[in-house]
C-alpha cells in the first residue's frame, strides 16, 4: 500500500436499498407473526380460494362482530387480492379486538413475504406497523394505573 487512495478499492460495495425477497416454505406458504396488545397471531398465507380460518374455525364465526371481520380483511382489500389466498391463523392471548389486530398485522407481513411488490401499498396503509399500545400497569398507592383513591376531608 503506497498511499491512502488505494484504500477505497478495499471498501465493500454498498447496496442502495434493502431488497425484499420472497419467503416461501416447501409447501408454498409464507408465514408471519403479528402482535397487538397482549395477543399474538401466527399467520400462514398460500394461494387458494379465499378461505380464512382462525383457530380452526371460519373467521366469521370466530370474530362475530362485523367491525372485527372488517379489520381482519383490510389488508386483503387494500391490495385487491380478495379471494386469491387461503389464510390460516392461530391466535392466543388478549381479547377479541386485540386478536383481530394481531391477525391483521400478521396477515400484512405474510402478504409482503409472499408477494414483495405489495409492500408499498401495505406500508402506506399502516398495516405493517406494530401498534405498541398496551395496558398500563397498576401502581401501588393507586386504585388503577393512574386513578387515585377517593379523598374526603371528613
Amino acid at each position: 500500500m503506497a498511499d491512502l487512495s488505494s484504500l477505497k478499492d478495499l471498501a465493500p460495495a454498498q447496496d442502495a436499498a434493502p431488497a425484499h425477497v420472497r419467503k416461501v416454505d416447501s409447501l408454498g406458504r409464507s408465514y408471519a407473526t403479528g402482535k397487538r396488545k397482549n395477543a399474538v397471531a401466527r399467520v400462514w398465507v398460500k394461494p387458494g380460494t379465499g378461505k380464512i380460518t382462525v383457530n380452526g374455525r371460519e373467521f366469521r364465526t370466530y370474530f362475530a362482530r362485523p367491525v372485527l371481520q372488517m379489520i381482519l380483511q383490510q389488508p386483503i382489500v387494500a391490495v385487491a387480492r380478495d379471494g386469491q389466498f387461503d389464510i390460516i391463523a392461530t391466535v392466543h392471548g388478549g381479547g377479541l379486538s386485540g386478536q383481530a389486530g394481531a391477525v391483521r398485522h400478521g396477515l400484512s407481513k405474510a402478504l409482503t413475504y409472499f408477494e414483495p411488490g405489495l409492500r408499498p401499498v401495505l406500508k402506506k396503509g399502516g398495516f405493517l406497523t406494530r401498534d405498541s399500545r398496551v395496558v398500563e400497569r397498576k401502581k401501588y398507592g393507586k386504585a388503577k394505573a393512574r386513578r387515585s383513591f377517593q379523598f374526603s376531608k371528613r
